[in-house]
């Protein structure tokens, strides 16, 4: 496998380091090039792997050009024999996250508004360039490659309208539910919410994209020497607030992290039940994913939205 890993990457010699950084989903090794540089490739064997590891090496794209929040720069999705797939990226020397998380906070609203600022900056002027040429103004919401959270491809097909964006999103988790399960409950409930989706945005003047994260929980970032970092993205263009949500479930980010984000972005008329609105596509999302130990947790979101 290293002779194709060195072919694939254009280096004389790769030699592996042991493992690191492995998940749930796919093994992760480290290796040290001839060049002296270190190298962090993820490795995958199931269907669907390639179309996983495209959405993440577009969305790490996507955020290190953004040169906001730091995020291993991608090099290359790579198939290998025997139905694998790889991810090689740079290698960070990553901690868990502390004393880091209020500068993490203030990162990520900075890049939640940096789409917003391009799009006014480009209406002053017909010869604005941003600092990247990917930096250009992003109008919908969506993205041009789909996306994994987790292993499950969301359906990122562009929109004009959040509302309708999102409804997408939250009707594809109800789709795989009533796939799998085909639970009566979760059915009826979702043919509500449709009908009063509208109504969490009305007090809102006006949703801009912001460029998301998309996965953004307690194990998808943490800090090195010269601050915070995140990895492993979902990313898609999106209501700035999507992002809190998962902040919050599974053990949560520190007090921190939130007071230097809104200190940037405050909070908005309706946050906390839109809050709610998106814990429940992470919700339904595990569902789908680990079965139905997340149904309560689910139907209970559901039902706090419709009262």
């Amino acid at each position: 496998m290293e002779e194709f890993l060195r072919s694939e990457l254009g280096i004389e010699d790769l030699k592996c380091l042991g493992k690191g950084g492995s998940g749930c989903i796919s093994e992760g090794m480290t290796y040290q090039t001839d060049k002296g540089e270190k190298l962090f490739i993820k490795f995958n064997n199931k269907p669907g792997a390639r179309t996983m590891f495209d959405g993440e090496y577009r969305s790490l794209e996507c955020l290190y050009a953004a040169d906001i929040v730091h995020v291993p720069k991608p090099i290359k999705v790579i198939d290998l024999p025997e139905g694998v797939s790889a991810l090689a990226m740079q290698h960070i020397q990553i901690n868990g996250l502390s004393s880091q998380a209020g500068k993490l906070g203030e990162i990520m609203a900075r890049l939640h508004l940096q789409n917003s600022e391009i799009i006014e900056k480009s209406k002053k002027s017909e010869n604005f360039v941003g600092k990247a040429e990917k930096l250009t103004p992003v109008t919908q919401f969506g993205f041009d490659i789909d996306t994994c959270c987790g292993f499950l491809p969301q359906n990122n097909t562009w929109q004009s309208s959040w509302p309708v964006f999102y409804a997408q999103k939250l009707k594809q988790q109800f789709d795989l539910v009533e796939k799998d399960s085909g639970d009566k409950e979760a059915r009826e409930l979702w043919s509500k919410l449709q009908m009063k989706l509208p109504s969490f945005f009305e007090m809102l003047d006006n949703v801009q994209p912001a460029l998301l994260h998309g996965d953004l929980w307690g194990g998808n970032v943490g800090q090195d020497d010269d601050g915070p970092v995140t990895f492993d993205p979902a990313s898609f263009y999106g209501h700035s607030e999507f992002d809190l949500a998962i902040a919050k479930m599974f053990g949560g980010f520190s007090t921190a992290f939130f007071e230097h984000y809104h200190k940037v972005i405050p909070r908005a008329a309706g946050f906390r039940k839109r809050s709610d609105l998106y814990k429940l596509f992470h919700y339904l999302n595990h569902w789908n994913h680990f079965g139905g130990s997340y149904r309560d947790s689910s139907l209970s979101t559901l039902h706090r939205l419709l009262k």
